[in-house]
């Protein structure tokens, strides 16, 4: 892919997660938009060649540009750390609905990436 995309060679790629029907691609800093460029050909070219949804993720940054990659095109609303009773901690995110409606993407497949990717255990919520 890299002769039909050259900005591909300045990519750096971290990792890659899977889940059953979502690809998330873990980029160095500023990479993304590299790898969103083209008008998501490649992002387009990926998902044919690989059968699932791609996410691209950035590499170092917060939690909350973290999530805010993960949910792209939805809006995050509110992000709140819940500590349990067991002394571990979930984070519960509410998604609004004006952009990314619950059909635009698996909830669960999204939770899974987020735990393999950074240990966070998510609690998604969607704003009325």
């Amino acid at each position: 892919m890299e002769d039909k995309f050259p900005s591909l060679q300045n990519v750096y790629f971290h990792k890659t997660v899977e889940t059953d029907r979502t690809l998330a691609i873990v980029v160095g800093p500023g990479d993304v938009a590299r790898l969103l460029g083209y008008g998501g050909k490649i992002i387009k070219t990926l998902s044919e060649e690989t059968g699932r949804n791609i996410r691209v993720l950035e590499n170092g940054v917060d939690n909350r540009k973290f999530l805010e990659d993960l949910f792209a095109p939805a809006t995050i609303m509110t992000i709140n750390t819940i500590w349990l009773p067991d002394g571990t901690t979930e984070t519960r995110v509410i998604l609004g609905r004006k952009r990314g409606g619950r059909g635009s993407f698996d909830v669960n497949a999204l939770k899974e990436i987020a735990s393999k990717v950074r240990n966070i255990t998510l609690r998604v919520e969607f704003a009325d």
